[in-house]
């Protein structure tokens, strides 16, 4: 062993078996509980900083919608309308039909089928309202009668006091009436107008829509030009799902509503049937004004027993649409899970109406159309097998997190 002169061992000396040999490294810093909760907040503002700004991304987003939203709304309904006349385009134009005229043709069709639908059920309702009219009056000297007598034993000088208040409240808001009136006749001239313009644009987007994607592909250019018509394409597929599915919940609907009316012997049974088929393609408020209005000419035509028995009928169907069809048949053609398909379309009625309850889950199955893109590029950029959305069930998900398919 290496010693100084003064005969103490030298402390770095080089020798295999020497045990006091000091090493040079640096000792490793264990981390303390100010490092640990530094490094987790450098974390957290980082992150939330990315959040911010992403809201900041969506926010601006949902001004320029707003703003521009008398021009997508057309737009956005034209597409799915598109949706549902394109196979017949298509055989069209597969025939050796020119494409405006195939898109003309079809596009004329189906107007001519709703305008028929409607002018077939304007004379059944021209001939039974005489009757309801005549029954709705002597309906409201049933109601006085009633009135008078037990529990309720109201005189008429009390009626005639109930009577004159309402009319006095009603003269009073003759204002708010005019003002609500002409509100109402801007809403339907408004109406009136999206109608012309998605007509125009389905005939547009139906003549010109198969060049739409190769123009894509010419201006995007690779690679996003490949993703964005197979987004593209996935899209189309769900929306046209989309709407099949809501014909055939609206057709239950009437056919299930309509059954028990024409059982009940309710006048204008075939009318209010189809009402409901095409109140079906409105969600909530659509279905709630068709059975309103069931209702009402069943107390009228007769009586309340009635009334009450269709209004059970309705109210089941409803049920039975909301809770079980429309989620299930939905989360079906949309690849959706129901409960997706409930909040969709609560969260679109409350934010926006009608409009975006009827446009909440088709905007849902196309965000969720481009997150499975999405996932199916990651999945193949990092190596891993990509499955179909029903094979999920057949993959083991290990402790470390990977989905590897099971073994025998």
């Amino acid at each position: 062993m290496a010693k100084t002169s003064s005969g103490e061992p030298l402390k770095g000396a080089a020798g295999a078996d020497d045990k006091d040999v000091v090493s040079s490294s640096p000792a490793t810093l264990t981390p303390n509980r100010g490092f640990v909760i530094g490094q987790g907040t450098q974390w957290l503002a980082k992150h939330s900083l990315r959040l911010i700004l992403i809201a900041g991304g969506a926010w601006v987003l949902a001004w320029i919608i707003g703003k521009t939203w008398v021009v997508l709304l057309p737009i956005l309904l034209a597409i799915i309308v598109c949706t549902v006349l394109w196979p017949p385009v298509g055989w069209l134009r597969r025939k050796g039909m020119n494409a405006a005229a195939a898109s003309a043709v079809v596009l004329l069709l189906a107007v001519g089928v709703v305008a028929g639908i409607m002018g077939a059920i304007a004379p059944s309702v021209v001939d039974q309202s005489g009757d309801l009219a005549s029954q709705a009056t002597d309906g409201v000297v049933k109601i006085q009668d009633w009135l008078h007598g037990p529990p309720f034993n109201f005189s008429d000088d009390q009626l005639d006091n109930a009577v004159n208040a309402i009319t006095s409240r009603i003269q009073d808001s003759s204002a708010t009436i005019a003002s609500g009136v002409f509100t109402g006749v801007t809403a339907a001239t408004s109406v009136l107008i999206t109608l012309f313009t998605v007509l125009f644009l389905t005939f547009f987007f139906l003549k010109d829509g198969p060049r739409f994607v190769p123009w894509l592909r010419r201006t995007s250019g690779a690679p996003a030009a490949e993703h964005l018509a197979e987004v593209l394409t996935r899209i189309w597929s769900t929306l046209g799902g989309f709407i099949r599915t809501q014909a055939l919940v609206s057709a239950i609907d009437a056919v299930l509503i309509g059954l028990g009316l024409v059982i009940l012997g309710v006048p204008l049974a075939y009318a209010l049937a189809i009402i409901t088929f095409f109140g079906g393609f409105i969600p909530i408020v659509g279905a709630f004004v068709a059975g309103a209005l069931a209702v009402l000419v069943a107390l009228v035509g007769n009586g309340p027993w009635t009334a009450l028995i269709v209004l059970g009928i309705i109210v089941a169907v409803q049920q039975l649409e909301g809770n079980v069809l429309q989620p299930w048949l939905q989360s079906r053609s949309m690849n959706l899970h129901a409960a997706i398909v409930l909040l969709a379309v609560t969260g679109g009625g409350t934010l926006f109406g009608i409009i975006g309850a009827f446009l909440a889950v088709p905007v849902a199955a196309v965000v969720a159309v481009i997150l499975r893109y999405l996932n199916e590029q990651i999945a193949i950029r990092a190596g891993e097998k990509v499955v179909a959305d029903d094979e999920d069930d057949d993959l083991v998900v290990p402790d470390d997190g990977v989905a590897r398919p099971e073994q025998a």
